[in-house]
């Protein structure tokens, strides 16, 4: 049997970390390739971690809620493979080292802390309670890292070295070194536990009302309510009670973490890195809407959740074939302009952890039925939280619907490492000229941000126009393809 350590993996473009919200497996667990080991989320996704081998979970370097480098070792294999030999050994050394009973000590198996039984015994490994809130030990004259057997074989010696050097009654020996075990972490379930970190509650300081000692949601809630109201006092106000405000705050604090923390990085290197430019174009859309009507009752779009956003999509792709320059990105390091050959198309999507873009890869090459298919799906996985890592990954144009909120028109941020971003507002029946007279028509505004280093005005307007000329009149598609 080998030990390999499997690092965190890029789990999006431009990601350097992700924070650890659960594992799904405990040191000694058997595991199949492709399983599940643990919940990471990143700036985009809440993403479930599959193991690349099969054996052994022998050690879990990381704790649930901790934020892991893309790169760092998380958890170790045991695995049947020779090639990880020279690694097996290499931890034993070290923690021999570390607590300086590498002559004496037996052989142990390396579990989550410290050593498990020795091999010789035939016993599982056991897990070890772990302390709460990461508090480092109480001093004691044992190093850390030997853990309790060492710490009381130190007690033990100390008191006998005690005894032999003070014969006389009125000699005070060393007291011994306490061996009382780490306390245990607060119970409570990986969403509990987050919901504390976003609300800046330490779970050590809260007594559980759940069942055996749980600690609730609805305990951090009243934890926060708390806080909030202590902090929004001022001093002296404890003797001056107001019973009308005791269950107000002035404001509300959340600290900036996951999503949004992410998100707010990427949007402000967009803002001040890529020179934004826009144009807008309101176009009448009736003439789209009523192929949508018409295809909705076809047989193949029968079972297909057809809208403006899907033909938008489709109107883009083809715009892009006719505009390349759109679809491509700025290498500073490179001093290069770069070009793709296939839309990977971004599409917006508003969850309740924050705004993700998961793409639809090669979205050009798709037919109006697949790409309804597609958009739907990494939606629908993306606001479920259940995106691939390659979903969030390799985008190269975005498509963003401000539409579904009432919205009009707005200029959205370029997605970082991107040159366009399209928003689509909302469809409004409105006096519209048509034909040399005035008509209800159904109208939407199409507003085009891009990187001004690499695609100029006339790019970006002939981009938009070829766009809008597709929407406006279906049948234009069949001059460009």
């Amino acid at each position: 049997m080998s030990v390999k350590d499997f690092a965190l993996p890029d789990l999006g473009e431009g990601l350097t970390e992700s924070e650890l919200v659960a594992w799904r497996v405990a040191v000694g667990d058997t595991v199949e390739l492709n399983q599940v080991i643990a919940e990471v989320e990143t700036a985009k996704a809440l993403v479930e971690l599959p193991s690349p081998y099969s054996g052994i979970i022998s050690k879990l370097y990381a704790e649930p809620g901790a934020t892991v480098a893309v790169g760092a070792p998380i958890v170790a294999f045991e695995i049947g493979d020779d090639e990880g030999a020279e690694q097996q050994a290499a931890p034993d050394v070290a923690d021999a080292d570390a607590t300086g009973e590498a002559a004496s000590a037996p052989k142990r198996e390396s579990v989550l802390v410290g050593y498990g039984p020795a091999v010789a015994s035939g016993e599982p490994p056991r897990r070890r309670a772990r302390r709460s809130g990461g508090a480092p030990p109480e001093p004691a004259t044992a190093p850390a890292a030997a853990g309790a057997e060492s710490a009381a074989v130190t007690a033990a010696t100390a008191t006998e070295t005690a005894t032999d050097a003070a014969p006389e009654p009125a000699a005070e020996a060393p007291a011994p070194v306490a061996t009382e075990p780490a306390p245990e972490q607060q119970r409570s379930t990986p969403p509990v536990r987050k919901h504390a970190r976003d609300l800046g509650i330490d779970l050590a300081t809260l007594t559980g009302t759940g069942e055996h000692g749980l600690i609730t949601r609805e305990d951090v809630d009243a934890a926060a309510t708390r806080q909030d109201g202590a902090a929004s006092m001022p001093p002296g106000a404890a003797t001056m009670p107001r019973p009308e405000l005791a269950d107000q705050a002035d404001e509300t604090r959340v600290p900036i973490a996951g999503v949004r923390k992410r998100t707010a990085a990427a949007m402000v290197q967009s803002a001040f890195t890529a020179p934004h430019a826009a144009a807008q174009l309101t176009v009448d859309v009736t003439a789209t809407e009523e192929l949508m009507e018409s295809l909705a009752s076809t047989r193949e779009f029968r079972d297909i959740r057809l809208t403006i956003m899907t033909l938008v999509a489709k109107a883009l792709c083809l715009a892009v074939a006719r505009n390349p320059s759109i679809n491509s990105r700025w290498d500073e390091a490179a001093g290069e302009i770069v070009t793709f050959r296939h839309v990977n198309l971004g599409i917006a999507a508003a969850t309740e952890r924050g705004l993700v873009v998961p793409n639809v890869k090669s979205a050009e090459s798709l037919n109006l039925a697949d790409l309804a298919r597609a958009v739907s799906a990494v939606v629908e996985s993306a606001r479920a939280g259940t995106s691939t890592p390659a979903e969030f990954s390799g985008g190269t144009i975005t498509l963003t619907n401000i539409g579904v909120f009432g919205v009009d028109s707005g200029i959205p941020i370029l997605n970082p490492g991107e040159a366009a971003i399209l928003a689509v507002g909302a469809v409004r029946r409105q006096p519209w000229e048509y034909r040399g007279e005035i008509a209800l028509r159904s109208v939407l505004t199409l507003t085009l941000s891009f990187d001004h280093r690499l695609i100029d005005g006339e790019q970006g307007s002939r981009f938009l126009a070829d766009v809008g000329a597709i929407l406006r009149d279906p049948g234009v598609a069949l001059t460009m393809v």
